[in-house]
């Protein structure tokens, strides 16, 4: 298949991932090689099936450690494989702490303290805080290192044991809910609004190619949002679209969008 009838389907910017992921699905189907990916986000995962259902021969297993999960990795192999049994190479780290503070701990905190360590983002799979703790999914290569070296989080000491994936605890996706009433649509607007900032500072990271819908880059602020759409604003975190309502008497809309926290 022609490299350029693969790229009309992606952006620009995905052409390197979109190489490589043709790579692995090329020689899993024509040279009999496997290959175990490290975590994909939802849109690598879906470029990597997209190019997996091109290749009569190729097939591809997912595993996140839970059923939901956001980051997975995959296992693309020769179609006459059986996947069931392969060790997807994955750890849980569980982090604790005697300290009260620790409960209050987020997402972002043990996020910044993991890459702290130098570890790359896609060494890391979902991270699942918990009421007493998190419990993170992370490629078994990297576990010892991580085990011995993750000492503290966001100024808190913090102890750490290696779980295995069937001892992991699950945390569901918690969103802060907001409702709001816009002119439109837009891409642009419904992001300064949940950030408050202004139109004009929103454009800069739209335009910078720093604002993703559904995990691809949109510098379009026109792009018309719709239920379900998952927005991440590189610095200011991430929302979804949760519904949108019915038309005010002064024809503005509601919107309800849930901020991830």
């Amino acid at each position: 298949m022609m490299k350029q009838e693969l790229y009309g389907h992606f952006h620009p910017d995905e052409r390197q991932f979109v190489d490589k992921a043709w790579e692995w699905v090329s020689h899993a189907g024509d040279y009999h090689e496997s290959k175990l990916t490290e975590f994909l986000d939802p849109r690598q995962g879906y470029i990597v099936q997209s190019l997996v259902n091109r290749h009569p021969d190729v097939q591809v297993r997912w595993e996140g450690g839970s059923p939901d999960a956001e980051r997975k990795r995959a296992l693309i192999a020769p179609d006459y494989r059986e996947l069931d049994d392969e060790d997807m190479e994955m750890k849980v780290l569980a982090i604790t702490s005697g300290e009260s503070k620790f409960l209050s701990l987020e997402h972002g905190d043990y996020m910044g303290s993991i890459l702290g360590l130098g570890i790359k983002r896609s060494k890391v799979g979902d991270i699942h805080v918990l009421e007493d703790g998190c419990h993170v999914i992370i490629a078994a290569d990297i576990a010892n290192y991580m085990n011995m070296n993750l000492t503290g989080v966001h100024r808190i000491q913090v102890s750490t044991e290696l779980l295995p994936l069937s001892e992991l605890r699950s945390s569901p996706v918690k969103l802060e809910t907001m409702e709001l009433t816009v002119a439109s649509l837009r891409l642009d607007g419904i992001a300064a609004d949940v950030t408050r900032l202004s139109r004009s500072k929103i454009m800069v990271p739209i335009k910078a190619g720093r604002v993703r819908v559904n995990w691809k880059v949109e510098e379009d602020p026109s792009c018309a949002l719709k239920d379900g759409d998952v927005v991440s604003i590189q610095g200011f975190g991430r929302f979804k679209v949760l519904e949108i309502g019915s038309l005010t008497k002064k024809g503005r809309y509601r919107v309800q969008v849930g901020k991830f926290v």
